[in-house]
């Protein structure tokens, strides 16, 4: 059985592993300039296509929307919630952004900081409360529909650019480390 709340499951743990190398990144500025600009520009590319694209999207436009369809109280409580967190990290990678294509890597770095202790919150909730309550939700073969649901989204976005992005972050930590 194919289950795609453990697709979100294992997404949060690759954007996870991003969020612990910017929290790593951290300790080149001034010190490795130039591979701080580098772990920085395709962590921002990652939290975007990777975090938004691929995962937030497949919350916002398939599972929040089922769930709210199954109660409406969730609409209106922890659903919207979760969209206004995702909002918020999208204006705040476009300020993040905006700091590190002027080199003002000291503010980039706390507006990253701020993101990430968000985006760790964010996960917990999802991942202790949101997903357990869509276990409760939905049957084994609605979990399965929604499960292939995700794969077209993914599919329709691109398996391969996904798969790159994964290994980028892999890649990263190991990098960002040593």
């Amino acid at each position: 059985m194919n289950n795609s709340l453990k697709v979100l499951y294992d997404e949060h743990e690759i954007i996870t592993g991003a969020i612990e190398t910017a929290r790593s990144a951290k300790s080149l500025i001034g010190i490795n300039d130039e591979e701080y600009e580098l772990a920085i520009s395709e962590l921002i590319r990652f939290f975007r296509v990777y975090a938004d694209q691929y995962h937030h999207h497949k919350e916002e436009e398939i599972l929040f929307p089922e769930m709210a369809k199954k109660n409406e109280l969730l609409a209106d409580g922890i659903l919207k919630e979760m969209y206004d967190h995702h909002t918020w990290f999208r204006e705040m990678l476009k300020a993040i952004e905006l700091d590190f294509e002027h080199k003002q890597y000291l503010a980039a770095s706390e507006k990253l900081d701020e993101y990430t202790e968000a985006l760790v919150s964010h996960i917990a909730i999802e991942n202790e409360e949101l997903f357990q309550a869509a276990y409760t939700l939905f049957s084994d073969d609605e979990l399965e529909n929604i499960y292939f649901r995700f794969v077209d989204l993914d599919r329709e976005l691109g398996d391969s650019k996904k798969l790159d992005l994964s290994e980028l972050i892999s890649e990263l930590i190991l990098e960002v480390k040593n």
